[in-house]
């Protein structure tokens, strides 16, 4: 098991550059786990492709069910103390210390794209191409 970001979501729902890595990803481990809080996220996003034209609504709806099936029932909340606690320690937003309490919780990876979050969370952050690695 592993915890995505919603970024990596985005990267495994919305074909693009980074949509290889993500599928790779999958592939090593699909067992994929979240914060609540991805569902919000993703849907900003997706939300962006809508206003900009490219993405209609029921095409950013479908992504949005495919991103469900990769999360399924492993939606987790995040202890409050732990998320505040490690983002005054990392200088991290709380969104992202969210995905970090969840992991660390877990006992499992946060795989990442975000240089912020590896580099503040070496030892439960990792990069889809070092996860695919391992």
């Amino acid at each position: 098991m592993i915890v995505a970001d919603a970024n990596l979501l985005a990267y495994l729902v919305v074909e693009g550059a980074h949509t290889p890595a993500a599928l790779a990803v999958a592939r090593r481990d699909d067992a994929w786990a979240a914060p609540r809080l991805w569902r919000s996220e993703l849907m900003s996003t997706l939300g962006g492709y809508v206003r900009r034209g490219e993405s209609a609504v029921a095409g950013a709806l479908k992504r949005f069910a495919v991103a469900e099936l990769a999360i399924g029932d492993r939606e987790f909340d995040a202890e409050p103390a732990d998320v505040l606690e490690l983002a005054a320690r990392s200088g991290c937003s709380t969104y992202d210390c969210e995905y970090v309490a969840v992991a660390r919780a877990l006992g499992v990876p946060r795989v990442t794209a975000d240089k912020q979050i590896l580099g503040a969370f070496p030892r439960i952050a990792v990069s889809p191409e070092d996860f695919v690695k391992r």
